[in-house]
């Protein structure tokens, strides 16, 4: 980015709000195009190329199951689903104790956190769903799957102690479905998309410790 002329804004989010500078910015830029990290049009359909390479497979999966937080990657693979020609679903994955999206889709229109809830998968810690995603999952998602906490953390360790893997808790949270409802995906082939390791050390280490311990 750094090399098109871009510039990083760093934010004190304890004294600035991160949606009020990005209006502050808005407001010096006038011809800026400002994206949603999640709920945009173009960001859904940047999300959806990863479902269609999963299509692509010899051997596609019958279930994606990702993380939900504004639901941009979920909308995406959903989008990438229905065109698909092979008969593919996706599941949602959310925490349990910040589970606004798994309540939408129960009540059928769109549920609002009054804050962000502070679970340890804190790129879900998203007020609700965005709308341009919520208008694709709301009919498009086959279910979502509230993971508690303690799921989520075995997911980080199974990722860790199995597959050498370093995941953040959002990227565990897929694993974490699996084991908190494994009716759910028996029988299928089921790929769990692993959106990255961005996690503290201290946060990371703690979480792993246990699997350290025993080895």
């Amino acid at each position: 980015m750094l090399s098109y002329g871009g510039r990083v804004d760093l934010v004190d989010t304890t004294k600035v709000k991160r949606a009020a500078r990005v209006a502050q910015l808005a407001a010096e830029h006038p011809d800026a195009y400002v994206a949603s990290a999640y709920d945009d049009p173009f960001v859904i359909a940047g999300n959806s190329s990863l479902g269609d390479e999963l299509a692509a497979l010899a051997l596609p999966p019958d279930v994606v199951v990702a993380p939900v937080g504004g639901g941009g990657l979920t909308a995406g693979l959903v989008q990438a689903a229905q065109r698909s020609k092979h008969p593919m679903r996706v599941i949602g994955a959310e925490p349990l104790m910040a589970n606004d999206a798994a309540r939408s889709l129960r009540e059928g229109h769109i549920v609002v956190n009054e804050n962000e809830l502070q679970t340890i998968a804190d790129g879900t810690r998203t007020l609700s769903v965005g709308r341009y995603n919520w208008e694709i999952l709301k009919d498009g998602i086959e279910t979502i799957v509230e993971v508690p906490e303690d799921a989520i953390r075995d997911g980080v360790r199974l990722l860790f102690s199995l597959a050498n893997l370093k995941a953040e808790p959002t990227g565990a949270l897929g694993v974490g479905a699996l084991l908190t409802s494994p009716e759910t995906f028996r029988g299928r082939r089921v790929c769990c998309v692993v959106t990255g390791g961005n996690v503290d050390p201290a946060v990371y280490g703690a979480i792993v410790a246990p699997a350290n311990s025993q080895a």
